[in-house]
């Protein structure tokens, strides 16, 4: 298990929209190098979550701290904050007129400073490390869905980040290249990235987390290492969510 304090700390966390009641009394550690996957029903807070961990998402009450500081609110310091959380959403967002290669330097020469020669050298390697070093000078448009969500993974990666949060990060692929980008996750846990990834992929919460949250109606109902969860989930929500998906 991790030791120290956690890399991301949510403490009664509430979120409104308008009279729904999204995140409702939320509270999660997450430690560093840990892997904690978040799975629940459609509606059930899951994106939401992971979009208050940068503040893509404001929250109505509660604290949330990264690497020991809270979440400042705006400026400066929150986009230093956002540098150092990676994130990956179901669509890919990379800059169509831009090269892979470019969408990856990008954020390291523009906000971190970086030389673009030594940004260029770690965007290559990045690439080579997803996959994809052939793509490098070939624009978004002309790679598959899989290629452009590991080009993505590379550009969250090139920022450094001490932390990377995925929100369903496979869910508009064609299921061919599901396993493509799952198979870049998995190594990311495997050398130790500390990752918050919302996903309907029961595989990848078996293997790669090392807990599973299940989440309803806003609240974190259960939280549990994945062979206890998928073995013997605790609520009846979990019983009713896992029978409907591991039977088909």
């Amino acid at each position: 298990m991790t030791t120290g304090e956690p890399l991301i700390v949510l403490d009664s966390v509430n979120k409104w929209f308008g009279p729904l009641h999204v995140l409702d009394d939320v509270s999660l550690s997450v430690g560093r190098g840990e892997v904690v996957v978040v799975i629940g029903p459609s509606g059930s807070g899951k994106s939401t979550l992971c979009r208050a961990i940068n503040r893509l998402e404001p929250i109505n009450s509660g604290t949330i701290t990264f690497d020991g500081r809270e979440l400042p609110a705006e400026g400066k310091a929150l986009a230093k904050l956002r540098s150092e959380v990676g994130m990956v959403f179901q669509s890919f967002n990379l800059f169509a007129h831009k090269t892979i290669l470019e969408n990856v330097t990008l954020g390291p020469i523009e906000v971190r400073g970086e030389k673009p020669a030594a940004a260029r050298e770690r965007g290559l390697a990045l690439l080579d490390r997803v996959g994809i070093a052939n793509q490098a000078d070939k624009f978004p448009a002309m790679l598959s869905g899989g290629q452009q969500q590991r080009a993505a993974i590379a550009r969250a990666l090139a920022m450094q980040p001490k932390a990377m949060l995925f929100d369903e990060p496979t869910s508009a692929l064609d299921p061919e290249m599901v396993g493509e980008v799952l198979e870049v996750m998995t190594s990311l846990a495997r050398e130790g990235m500390t990752m918050v990834v919302v996903t309907h992929e029961m595989g990848f919460a078996r293997h790669a987390a090392n807990r599973v949250i299940f989440m309803a109606d806003g609240k974190l109902v259960e939280d549990a290492a994945p062979t206890e969860f998928f073995a013997n989930p605790r609520s009846e929500r979990a019983k009713d969510f896992l029978s409907k998906i591991l039977t088909h």
